[in-house]
């Protein structure tokens, strides 16, 4: 290691001085732009046109539910004759079920319905999350059972 061999060499060796890295400069965030305003009849008729899709969907629904019922009321009487009454009730109680829950969707409105399903998903997000999953794969066996088709 090489000294200075004076005192004044010393003093006046240069210093290796450490500068900090210098930072990138930060980008510059983008201009929030204002939301261009949406024409609220413009709104209002797609409103509209859900609320009227909905209750038709609801409508159909109810009445397919109905006619459900009807169909395993008539197999509960055969039940009843063919394999035992014990098997005959299984049918009716699960004819009963489904016509409740017909009477149910008849008797709420749309909105009543849309509040009822979503405090259903806030307090079960697990089983909300898994019908979902489970009505997609249904829809996509649907849609790929549909297109197999060559009539």
């Amino acid at each position: 290691m090489a000294t200075p061999k004076t005192k004044a060499a010393a003093k006046t060796a240069p210093v290796a001085k450490k500068t900090p890295a210098k930072k990138p400069a930060a980008k510059a965030a983008p201009k929030a732009t204002k939301p261009k305003p949406v024409d609220e009849s413009l709104s209002a008729k797609a409103s509209a046109k859900v609320r009227d899709a909905a209750t038709q969907g609801k409508e159909r629904a109810t009445g397919a539910l109905d006619e459900l019922s009807s169909m395993v009321e008539d197999v509960a009487t055969t039940l009843d004759k063919k394999v035992g009454a014990q098997y005959g009730d299984y049918a009716r109680k699960a004819a009963s079920a489904v016509s409740d829950v017909a009477d149910s969707l008849k008797s709420k409105d749309v909105d009543d319905l849309v509040a009822d399903a979503r405090t259903f998903v806030r307090e079960k997000p697990a089983v909300a999350i898994g019908a979902a999953a489970a009505f997609g794969f249904f829809l996509t066996r649907l849609f790929k059972a549909g297109s197999n088709d060559k009539a």
